[in-house]
């Protein structure tokens, strides 16, 4: 018979269940406030640019696009990633100890409503707006505005390329049955 003060494996898998759970509140609000830091970045560019009427300024779009939505992809995989382990590995290792059926239901639950299927495919369409469109578009204005230099062609060719492949890696984490393998970072 365990003495009081010996520690359970209930009682570790509950401090675990804690731990993982406030790490993935700490990403969510990391990574929503990474759209609010994207759409300031974007607005404070596109108004230097607009303002000095220099449109080589707009290439600074992509390189802070790419960093920073790939620090939300790569937060929001982790999110996923944790509710997928509460729900598939540690809710079914609780729910056996304490001889229940199920446990922490809401991480099941939530998954099933009718409208997830298309705030996921929104959601996919404002990541791709936020973090690529609107730095293709500023590529697309600097080449079109008259003012380009072979090196920064060159460069802004480099950029579009780096872009689209955020693009795609947006649009890869989005879908529930193609997700990538969780990365090293």
């Amino acid at each position: 018979m365990p003495e009081q003060d010996d520690i359970t494996v209930g009682q570790l898998l509950l401090v675990e269940y804690q731990v993982v759970k406030e790490e993935q509140k700490t990403r969510i609000g990391f990574r929503d406030n990474l759209l609010y830091v994207t759409l300031t970045v974007l607005a404070a560019v596109i108004a230097a640019s607009a303002q000095a009427r220099q449109s080589a300024m707009l290439l600074a779009l992509p390189p802070v696009c790419v960093v920073l939505g790939w620090t939300y992809l790569v937060n929001d995989e982790k999110i996923s990633a944790i509710g997928a382990y509460v729900r598939g590995d540690l809710g079914p290792r609780l729910a056996q100890l304490a001889g229940a059926q199920k446990v922490f239901e809401w991480e099941v639950a939530h998954r099933g409503d009718v409208r997830r299927r298309s705030r996921k495919v929104i959601q996919c369409g404002i990541d791709l707006l936020a973090f690529c469109v609107v730095p293709l578009a500023g590529l697309l204005v600097y080449w079109v505005s008259g003012e380009t230099s072979a090196g920064l062609v060159v460069l802004s060719g480099v950029e579009a390329l780096t872009v689209v492949g955020l693009g795609v890696q947006i649009v890869l984490y989005a879908r529930p049955s193609g997700r990538p393998a969780p990365s090293a970072g």
